[in-house]
């Protein structure tokens, strides 16, 4: 039931996030796919409503919230199913020990699963954002994408580039706020166990802004070219690696790494603490409580 419980928590808390933070994904995928009109984030927003009015900042939000419940679901769930798998083979001690070796494989292992349901509506919402007129909302642009491009074409180009984005970014994520949570508690002198409910979400919130903002930063060059690769004619008409070099040289290393990085910082910086902070409400809503790698005595 555990498991069960923490896929649920996963699914809400990406869902409430990715979804809450539609209006600036949509300014992020502009200013990726078209930066001589969309230079800056704050632009970008009044730009963006000034033309095709204040809706227009949700465009996208269907398969959003829709497909990161799905994509939170296994993530969420599937990190805490290897995690303990992993701690049930080596023992609390060896766990311990390789507790940061364990958050990553977790992650990777989780991830993987995760973007073989996302991809397909990331997929849509990339096509809806980039071309607003395309279709009239999530179901409509799926089935044309489908008729016009074929399900792999259409739903999987950007298989191999969200992969590159997801995974490294979800095994920084999870890494980083696991470490970083490890010496906020550390310096309070206690652990998780000893801590009220609210204190612990506290340090969620905290280490979560941490680990968002370096999870952003290592998978951007991805984020950019799954951002790119999705909308229409992008890369030319060979197949998806031909289609990915095109687009990494005529775009350059430098503005892959940094095209909309700003905007993805402050994004993902706030989603990754909320996400953190409501996975462990969600928890204690439905009685459970996060699982914690347990220090041995004398270590």
């Amino acid at each position: 039931m555990y498991y069960l419980k923490a896929a649920l928590a996963g699914g809400i808390c990406c869902s409430i996030t990715h979804g809450g933070l539609t209006p600036v994904d949509v300014v992020k995928t502009r200013m990726q796919l078209d930066p001589a009109k969309y230079p800056s984030m704050i632009g970008g927003f009044g730009k963006i409503a000034g033309e095709e009015g204040a809706a227009a900042l949700l465009t996208g939000l269907g398969p959003t919230a829709f497909g990161y419940f799905v994509q939170g679901w296994f993530k969420f769930g599937g990190v805490e199913f290897f995690k303990i798998q992993f701690v049930n083979a080596l023992g609390e001690e060896k766990a311990w020990d390789n507790r940061n070796n364990i958050y990553l494989a977790s992650a990777a292992g989780a991830e993987v699963i995760a973007d073989v349901f996302l991809c397909p509506l990331e997929a849509t919402r990339i096509r809806l954002v980039s071309n607003p007129s395309y279709a009239n909302g999530m179901m409509a642009a799926m089935g044309k994408m489908a008729a016009e491009e074929g399900v792999v074409g259409a739903f999987y180009s950007g298989f191999f580039p969200i992969l590159c984005k997801q995974v490294p970014y979800t095994m920084a994520k999870f890494a980083v706020q696991g470490a970083a949570a490890e010496q906020i508690y550390k310096s309070m002198g206690t652990e998780p166990t000893k801590c009220s409910g609210s204190t612990n979400i506290t340090v969620s919130l905290g280490s979560g802004v941490i680990a968002g903002v370096a999870a952003a930063i290592i998978s951007h060059p991805a984020d950019t070219l799954l951002s790119k690769i999705n909308k229409a004619g992008a890369g030319g008409d060979g197949g998806m690696l031909s289609r990915l070099s095109n687009i990494a040289a005529e775009t350059g290393f430098v503005k892959l790494c940094t095209q909309g990085l700003g905007a993805r910082c402050v994004m993902i910086g706030t989603l990754t603490a909320g996400q953190f902070a409501i996975f462990d409400s969600v928890l204690g809503a439905v009685g459970a409580s996060k699982y914690h790698f347990h220090k041995p005595e004398g270590k």
